[in-house]
């Protein structure tokens, strides 16, 4: 089935088209929907007002084939008019039938599982992206988390944690069955948030990851072997075989759990990233008055801070 298409009334000139198949873009890609678009925007001015070269900046944007693509691409033009991006329309139909009810209804969005698909999305002259969640922002220049070296053959690379508890991400029937607790026997496998990733196209296309990551979602909708979203089929393919990036590149949880989202502290070390995965948003603790220290951090670049206050 065909999972994508281009955006029909594209916002790019001939410079930007030709520009995507540039030595020297550093490519981006993140989702884009109306309910994340203030986290979106945040994340583009973060990213933007700490690199070094920002003209070298390409945004690859996947939105919902439903969503109103026109007003998501007049909100980023208005606000960075020398933005060079794509939007590519994201079938969902694609991805509904395999996606199984987690834990948060937020991590159910079919969107949420546009990250399996980029490498065929994106044109195949990216070969090299970055995936960043939108609900962080940056604090160092992403051309150096680009530059990630992948070695010979890894296909992504992320932070790991290793002290995280990794059994938790999947069920006691997934732990009891020979077979498939057998999957990670030869890996060290850690746990990695899938929010930042830097992504080799061409291997990932190579090995068709997209279908391991589907196949492992087809045997979840038979026998419920993990309770979070999108996040789980990506560690049964690649825990224990990525590349290592240095923490600091995503400070991550900063949204707390996903039940009541508290408030938390930042890891030990330097910061690069800052991201607010888990459940609590920084906008919305900040739109009710109830704000977290930390989003304090996120605040500076709100480019769409509601026009009124709710003080009483």
């Amino acid at each position: 089935m065909n999972n994508l298409s281009d955006d029909d009334d594209s916002n790019d000139d001939k410079s930007n088209n030709n520009y995507i198949c540039s030595d020297e873009a550093v490519h981006m890609a993140m989702t884009l929907d109306v309910t994340y678009i203030r986290g979106s925007m945040a994340a583009i001015l973060s990213t933007l007002q700490h690199t070094s070269c920002p003209q070298n900046i390409f945004f690859h944007f996947v939105a919902s084939a439903a969503a109103n693509t026109s007003f998501l691409r007049t909100t980023i033009a208005t606000s960075f008019p020398y933005l060079k991006f794509q939007i590519y329309r994201f079938h969902d139909s694609s991805v509904a039938g395999l996606i199984s009810t987690s834990i948060r209804s937020a991590l159910d969005c079919p969107l949420n599982y546009a990250r399996s698909y980029l490498a065929n999305l994106l044109p195949l002259c990216v070969r090299k992206v970055v995936y960043l969640d939108s609900d962080l922002v940056l604090v160092d220049d992403i051309a150096k988390l680009a530059a990630t070296p992948l070695g010979d053959d890894k296909v992504l690379a992320a932070p790991e944690y290793c002290d995280a508890n990794f059994t938790s991400y999947f069920t006691p029937t997934f732990w009891s069955s020979p077979s498939l607790s057998l999957t990670f026997a030869n890996r060290k496998a850690c746990y990695f948030n899938t929010g930042v990733m830097v992504i080799d196209l061409d291997r990932w296309r190579d090995g068709d990851y997209t279908t391991k990551i589907e196949e492992w979602m087809e045997l979840q909708k038979r026998m419920r072997i993990y309770n979070l979203g999108s996040l789980p089929p990506f560690l049964l393919v690649f825990a224990g075989n990525i590349a290592p990036v240095d923490h600091r590149w995503n400070q991550h949880g900063l949204g707390g759990d996903n039940f009541r989202g508290l408030c938390r502290d930042l890891h030990p070390g330097p910061v690069s990233l800052l991201h607010w995965s888990g459940k609590g948003k920084p906008w919305a603790r900040l739109d009710a008055n109830r704000p977290c220290p930390l989003d304090a951090l996120w605040a500076p670049y709100d480019l769409l801070k509601p026009p009124f206050s709710f003080d009483s």
